[in-house]
């Protein structure tokens, strides 16, 4: 579980100062998949560098599990996110002159898991992303779609129970992108892995179970899928009649 509590986060001093998250708080159950949505510059990407501890708020907890991760020194916070967190970026991050292998063993060296594991845990993350064929290759040779599965081999590799996905899809085509949702929703539902995702998108937002919308560093409104299903049943009924 993630309990977010009152977390404020500003950037600049005095007249300069901006407030990204005001008064922040949810709650996220283990397992679920979360979207954050809103438009650009309303504090979702803040929102989510603060649950990962990417990013210290001013004010606030963030507890995960029962650990207030903002009460971690930063050596604590770098290991925890290496042993819990997954994550996967719009513009993947892939180092290009390396290859698709050291690319998902990276976060594993960090971790300190040990050479005979990592192998193990990169050849099962690269078969579940489908590019065992492309163990040995240089990740500047992959395509969008390509680099974007090794993103989230090099994720999963380390089976963290969190997942942070920051526009996962928003640099591909609707086809290689609804391969992405796939592997991702597909991942959150068989390892019960908590899988969040940041997205301008409603069309993907709609496929989580819960929906957060963010505007102008509040949260808006929580939607549940239970809502969520009942409001396209209800729009669905009227169209029939």
């Amino acid at each position: 579980m993630i309990e977010v509590k009152h977390i404020t986060k500003t950037y600049g001093k005095k007249q300069n100062a901006f407030v990204a998250l005001d008064d922040v708080s949810l709650t996220i159950p283990k397992g679920a998949s979360v979207a954050i949505l809103g438009k650009s510059g309303s504090g979702k990407s803040t929102l989510m560098h603060a649950m990962s501890g990417l990013d210290r708020p001013e004010k606030g907890e963030v507890i995960i599990d029962g650990q207030n991760i903002l009460k971690l020194k930063q050596k604590a916070v770098d290991r925890f996110r290496a042993e819990k967190i997954g994550f996967i970026f719009q513009s993947f991050f892939v180092q290009g002159n390396e290859s698709v292998y050291d690319n998902v063993s990276l976060p594993l060296e960090i971790a300190r898991v040990s050479r005979g594991k990592r192998k193990a845990r990169v050849d099962e993350a690269l078969r579940a992303v489908e590019l065992t064929d492309k163990t040995k290759s240089k990740a500047r040779n992959l395509s969008g779609g390509q680099k974007q599965r090794l993103a989230i081999a090099r994720a999963i590799a380390n089976e963290p129970s969190i997942i942070f996905a920051d526009e996962p899809t928003g640099n591909l085509d609707s086809v290689t992108g609804d391969k992405i949702e796939k592997l991702l929703f597909g991942y959150n539902k068989q390892k019960n892995v908590t899988l969040i995702i940041v997205t301008h998108d409603p069309e993907l937002a709609a496929k989580c179970d819960m929906l957060v919308n963010i505007k102008d560093g509040k949260i808006e409104s929580i939607e549940q899928a239970d809502v969520k299903a009942a409001k396209v049943t209800r729009r669905v009924t009227k169209k029939v009649q």
